[in-house]
């Protein structure tokens, strides 16, 4: 789809949803496909990010891992065995093995023992297949897309991308520094400047630090809920999302994205002063990751019993938005921008 198309398809189904000449009553924050739209197609295949595009996504996300020669490619992470179909290749048997991944043993086959040929013979398939069943159903349909094919995808349909450093301190550890080969991605892709359709993210700090002196594009540090940086220990998730915390990250970063425990657990009515402190440092709010089903939802929110069943996800949205943030991750992008439009013109 170009970007004409998708847009006048935006416009068209926003004047179908609202009143005649009604004009959106709040900013529009972004919608994020994580890895596509994951909660509906297999995680970083190609059918996952045109779906979330279709869907309404203004960003899709693939998290990136490097192969043993060299090139990007989007996987969630970089052990393979949970998303192909590579335990099936006899030819490949031995290639698995056990590492330690950022103080964690991980037994598995690895994007680093594989070259891009070798992992183009393998099809992707379904994550978490006893909570999403439906997706299963396109189990080896696809194969592992490199960055430049995401970026394409991205290009033709007229959204950005929104990409993953994964691991930078291991794959540097195995002679694949990922710095410069994103640097480098990027300015094949024509995404090199401050207002690419591009947004760079990171758990770790140095990478993101040793890439803002390489690219111009946007910078994000991503926080989780427990735990630190992989590159430096000692220091706190925690410690980053304090006011000064986030003042430092401003230094170098030109968002930060949370779990989005930090948004709504910092809410006070409509507003969050992990936001109002992300603001005041000068950065953007990205929080991660909405799903819709019970598993992921609290208590207050769950529908029934069944853990595959949709939840009360609106609310949630809801909550977010409300808050201030400038753009939502989610695995299923339509709902957000279901809920964007709802709460943009209430």
């Amino acid at each position: 789809m170009s970007l004409t198309r998708r847009t006048l398809t935006a416009a068209s189904l926003a004047m179908a949803a609202t009143p005649a000449l009604a004009k959106p009553r709040k900013p529009r924050p972004i919608v994020i496909g994580h890895r596509g739209a994951s909660g509906e197609r297999p995680e970083h295949t190609p059918m996952a990010y045109r779906l979330a595009v279709e869907q309404g996504a203004d960003f899709i996300e693939p998290d990136l891992c490097i192969t043993k020669d060299g090139h990007l490619v989007a996987r969630h992470e970089n052990e393979i065995g949970g998303t192909t179909d590579v335990a099936t290749k006899a030819g490949f048997a031995a290639r698995k093995t056990t590492k330690v991944i950022d103080g964690q043993s991980i037994t598995g086959w690895f994007t680093e023992d594989f070259t891009l040929a070798e992992l183009k013979t393998l099809r992707c398939r379904e994550r978490l297949p006893q909570l999403r069943p439906d997706n299963a159903r396109y189990d080896g349909q696809e194969a592992i897309p490199t960055f430049d094919e995401v970026c394409a995808i991205a290009r033709d349909m007229g959204v950005g991308v929104y990409p993953e450093m994964k691991h930078p301190r291991h794959f540097a550890s195995v002679g694949l520094p990922f710095e410069q080969r994103m640097a480098d991605a990027l300015k094949a892709n024509h995404l090199d400047s401050a207002d690419a359709g591009v947004f760079v993210q990171c758990f770790e700090v140095a990478p993101l630090k040793t890439l803002r002196g390489l690219t111009k594009a946007r910078l994000v540090q991503l926080i989780d809920s427990e735990g630190g940086p992989a590159d430096m220990p000692g220091v706190r998730y925690s410690d980053m999302a304090t006011t000064k915390g986030l003042e430092t990250i401003a230094g170098y970063a030109d968002g930060v994205g949370p779990d989005k425990s930090y948004v709504l657990s910092s809410a006070d009515g409509q507003f969050a002063v992990f936001v109002i402190d992300a603001h005041g440092a000068g950065l953007k709010v990205h929080p991660w990751t909405v799903r819709a089903e019970n598993y992921f939802l609290p208590p207050n929110l769950k529908r029934g019993t069944d853990p595959r069943l949709h939840g009360n996800v609106e609310a949630m949205f809801a909550a977010l938005y409300e808050a201030g943030v400038d753009g939502v991750f989610s695995d299923f992008p339509g709902l957000a921008d279901e809920a964007r439009k709802q709460w943009m013109f209430s």
